[in-house]
This record gives structure tokens, C-alpha cells and sequence, in this order.
């Protein structure tokens, strides 16, 4: 897996290794400088007698921009720093790199020049150019950009041109990818050390472009993430989670699901979340649906058992199929409950009670975790494994929080509910953080916006139950089950292109996403 680190987190690095390490500020700066520069050339060739404008700010970031300036004066271009702030205000290893800059530039050099950008009208001076390094706020930043910062932004975003971040646009925060009323949009991110989490959550991915680490010679133990840890999760971690298939194995011996599901209003959900745990390698799977739905589960699918279970007036789940559902629980090694239950009062109780005194781990999706919403104190009281799978609107929902600013911290929100409720916290999105209580996330790198559709979490619930019966344990299937449900996702959308997936195309492209991993 990728480490991702916080903003916080980076800058304790960086302490450690000038102050533990004796490593100095500027041999750190100079690395930094010098691999974006490499980065650059290695995207979009050689710089020779190409214009690239590099922004600075006054701090490190900055610092960093006047390096490159000056590796890209030595490689041949035709580098002009405009500087946001007076000359005066620069410190530290910055001033450093900064007195070198000027002392090249001006007459002695006329491919490099030095410009403190006072007003927009200074910045229209410039003609497009080729390429324009943002080096004006790195990962210390967290607010919105005001003033003649803004105004540089957006003079930035209107030209055109290919442009680099160095460590992360501006604008963006690095611990939460929250961007505030503007941001450079890149093409290119070439990042010091290590990822932050704010490159690949909330609205960071979108103005961060390509993303390239750049070891500047932090020593690796100093990089290892401490405390809350997060990670990106890869092909290569997949593969190696995969349950194997023994030469001896029977139908019962690969795992056994069963699936609480369905109401006569919604019969699909049950259908798509039965069929995903059969994909994801069990081999016996029971679905359990009110009685009057029996007959249309029966034609709908062949593979999976379907057993009736008592029903109210409204054809969901009675308070007096409890009794089997908790026999047939027992029965299983994991069981998915809540896609297409619908609402009602003895349903929600069913729900209820299936937590409470259900000792199988245990998948709750849907309506299951609006059930739980009543009671939330009962997921904190079991003792087997418990995964929650709601998305933002179901979360705010369970914690009595706001959606909006959940999404917004999508980290946080989920380590804060995983913890609280003792569970596995997946939390589905763009992109899905799957966290356990420790404080431990996982953030995932496969999916796509097509999969924006009914029934696409039915499909996942499915998945991660159906590897959870396989001996899982329930933080890895957990997020086995959103790499693979969203490599399905992808495979289907370069069959069918993004606007026209459904939910089943994922699912009948769950083998081909195992095939894809598991080579």
C-alpha cells in the first residue's frame, strides 16, 4: 500500500529529518527542487527554450520553486519567477535560494529573471508560456486563497498552459483535499517524501493531476506513518489477500452466505446482493426474502437457495421471522442483511434483533443501517465482526451529522464512526475510505463516476460477504470487496462507456475483476 500522510504528519517528518537526522533544510530543498524538475522533463520532454513561469510564494514551497527555477535555467529554458510577496518577507532556506536566484539572474543571465508580482496587472505582462510551476502555498496551507493570491490562481487556471504543483496545488488543504473558493488545476502533482491524503480525497484528485512521490532523502523509518495511519490500496495488496481454493474443496467448505434481503417493493436489491457473494467465491448462498416475493426470487435466480420467511401486511420482513432468520444465521459464516428491506416498524425490530443476537460477522447495508439508525447502541454491543456500508446520506444518518460536511472530511468521518461503532466503517464514495477503530484507513484507487447508480451498492454488500465467509478478516474483505466491486465497475465502463453502466454490468463483471488481480 501507498502511505498517505497528513499535512501535520509531513511536517514531522521533515522536523525529524533536519533535527534528528541533522539532515540540513537546504540539501531537503534542493533535492525537492531538483526532482521536480526531472518529473517535468520526464512528462513532457525537454525544457530547452521553452517559457515556464514559476510562481512562488514566500515560504518552503517557495523555496523550492526558486530551486527549480534555477535547474531550469541550467537545462536551457527560459525561466521567470514571479514572486508573490516582497523579497524582504522570504526566510530561512528560502532567502538561501533566493539571494543565489538573483545574484544569477537580471543582465549576468537573461533566461532567468526575478518579478515581485505586486497587482493583476503586472501578471498580464506575461505572454502564455509553455509551462508555469505553482510553488506559491504547498501542504501548510488550510483556508481560501484571498487577495493577489487569488487573483494569481486564477490568472493561472485561464492560460492554458501544462502546469506543474509542487507538492500539491495551492489551494488544496493536503490533510483533506477540501478546496475553499479556487485552486490551481494541474496536470501534473510531483509531491516531497510521500502522498497526502488530500491528493486522493474530496476535490484534491481533480486538481492535482498525475501525482509522482519524489524521494528528497528522508530517511523511510522517518516516512512510516504513526498513530492514524492511511494507505492507498494497490493491485499487488489485493492479490496477496485472496482467499485460495483447496484441491479438496466442496461447496460448503468455501464459505456459506446468507443474504437478508428484498421487500415486494424492491426485489433487485436482494437479487444483486446474493449473486455478488456467489461471484466473490462462496459456495453456498441463502437468500431470505418475505414470502409473498418467494416465487419471483425463485424464477429470477437458479444458484441461490431461497427461503420464505414471514411477512406484514407490506411485504417486509415480520418481527415473527426472527426466530429462523437467527437459525439460519447460524447456519452461515457471514450474512449480508438490509439491501431492498424497505421500512417498517417490525422490519427495523428484525434488523435490531439480528445484530443483537445474531454471532456470525456480519455485513449491514441499506435499509439494514437506517434500521440501526433507531439503535445505535446495539452495533456497539456485539461481539462478532461488524461491516457498515452506508454512504455519506446513511452516515449522517447513523451519527445524527450533517452529509455535506461528512463528505467533506470523508477521513475523519469514517475513522470517527468505525471507531464509535466498534466496526468496520466502510464509507461508499469518490473515493470509498474503508476504516477500522484503531484508527487505521484505507482509501481505495479503483471505480469510476458511472457507478453512480442504483443497486451498485447492493452488488458491493454481496461481495464483501461473500469474501468475509472465506475466512476473510472483516477490515480486509472489507476493502478486497471495494478494490474488486470497483475494478468491475471499471471493466464495465470500458465496455459500455461511464454514462451507461448498471448495476448488473458490475456484477457480470465481478469474475473478470478477480481474473484481473488474481494473474
Amino acid at each position: 500500500m501507498i502511505p498517505l500522510l497528513t499535512a501535520e504528519q509531513m511536517q514531522r517528518c521533515d522536523r525529524t529529518a533536519i533535527e534528528t537526522f541533522r539532515i540540513p533544510g537546504l540539501v531537503l530543498m534542493e533535492n525537492a527542487g531538483r526532482a521536480v524538475v526531472e518529473e517535468m522533463e520526464r512528462v513532457a520532454g525537454s525544457l530547452s527554450g521553452k517559457r515556464v513561469l514559476v510562481c512562488c510564494g514566500k515560504g518552503n514551497n517557495g523555496g523550492d520553486g526558486f530551486v527549480i527555477a534555477r535547474h531550469l535555467a541550467n537545462r536551457g529554458a527560459l525561466a521567470d519567477v514571479l514572486l508573490l510577496a516582497h523579497r524582504t518577507e522570504v526566510r530561512g532556506d528560502a532567502r538561501a535560494n533566493l539571494e543565489v536566484l538573483l545574484r544569477m539572474s537580471g543582465g549576468k543571465n537573461p533566461a532567468l529573471k526575478v518579478t515581485e508580482i505586486r497587482n493583476a496587472g503586472t501578471l498580464r505582462r506575461f505572454v502564455r508560456p509553455d509551462a508555469i510551476v505553482d510553488a506559491m502555498f504547498g501542504t501548510g496551507f488550510d483556508g481560501e486563497p484571498s487577495g493577489m493570491y487569488r487573483t494569481a490562481i486564477e490568472w493561472i487556471n485561464a492560460q492554458g498552459a501544462f502546469v506543474v504543483a509542487v507538492d500539491i496545488p495551492s489551494g488544496v488543504v493536503a490533510s483533506t483535499g477540501v478546496v475553499r473558493g479556487a485552486a490551481v488545476c494541474a496536470q501534473l502533482t510531483v509531491t516531497m517524501g510521500a502522498a497526502k491524503i488530500g491528493q486522493c480525497i474530496g476535490a484534491g484528485p481533480e486538481y492535482c493531476g498525475t501525482v509522482r512521490v519524489a524521494d528528497i532523502s528522508i530517511p523511510r523509518t522517518v516516512l512510516a506513518p504513526r498513530g492514524k495511519t492511511a494507505s492507498l490500496v494497490e493491485e499487488g495488496d489485493i492479490r496477496q489477500l485472496l482467499p485460495a481454493r483447496p484441491r479438496r474443496a466442496h461447496k460448503y467448505s468455501v464459505g456459506k452466505v446468507l443474504v437478508v434481503a428484498g421487500s415486494r417493493q424492491y426485489t433487485g436489491a436482494a437479487f444483486l446482493a446474493a449473486h455478488a457473494a456467489l461471484r466473490a467465491g462462496a459456495g453456498a448462498v441463502l437468500l431470505a426474502v418475505p414470502a409473498g416475493i418467494r416465487q419471483i426470487m425463485a424464477r429470477k435466480t437458479t444458484e441461490v437457495i431461497v427461503l420464505p420467511a414471514e411477512e406484514t401486511a407490506e411485504g417486509t420482513f415480520a418481527l415473527g421471522s426472527v426466530d429462523l432468520l437467527l437459525e439460519k444465521s447460524a447456519w452461515a459464516d457471514a450474512v449480508v442483511l438490509g439491501p431492498g428491506m424497505s421500512r417498517n416498524a417490525e422490519t427495523d425490530e428484525v434488523i435490531l434483533r439480528l445484530i443483537q443476537d445474531g454471532g456470525r460477522p456480519l455485513i449491514l447495508d441499506a435499509d439494514g443501517l437506517t434500521g440501526l439508525a433507531s439503535s445505535p447502541a446495539v452495533a456497539r454491543k456485539r461481539s462478532a465482526p461488524l461491516v457498515l456500508t452506508p454512504h455519506s446520506g446513511e452516515l449522517a444518518r447513523l451519527v445524527r451529522g450533517d452529509a455535506v460536511l461528512l463528505e467533506t472530511h470523508r477521513m475523519d468521518a469514517a475513522r470517527d464512526a468505525a471507531r464509535s461503532f466498534k466496526s468496520v466503517l466502510v464509507l461508499k464514495g469518490a473515493p470509498t475510505v474503508t476504516a477500522r477503530p484503531d484508527g487505521m484507513a484505507v482509501v481505495n484507487s479503483t471505480g469510476n463516476p458511472g457507478m453512480a447508480t442504483i443497486g451498485a451498492g447492493d452488488v458491493l454488500a454481496g461481495l464483501i460477504g461473500g469474501l468475509l465467509a472465506q475466512g476473510m478478516e472483516a477490515f480486509d474483505a472489507a476493502y478486497t470487496g471495494v478494490f474488486l466491486h470497483g475494478r468491475a465497475g471499471d471493466l464495465a465502463a470500458a465496455r459500455y462507456g461511464k454514462r451507461s453502466i448498471l448495476a448488473s454490468d458490475v456484477l457480470d463483471h465481478i469474475a473478470p475483476a478477480f481474473l484481473s488481480v488474481d494473474k
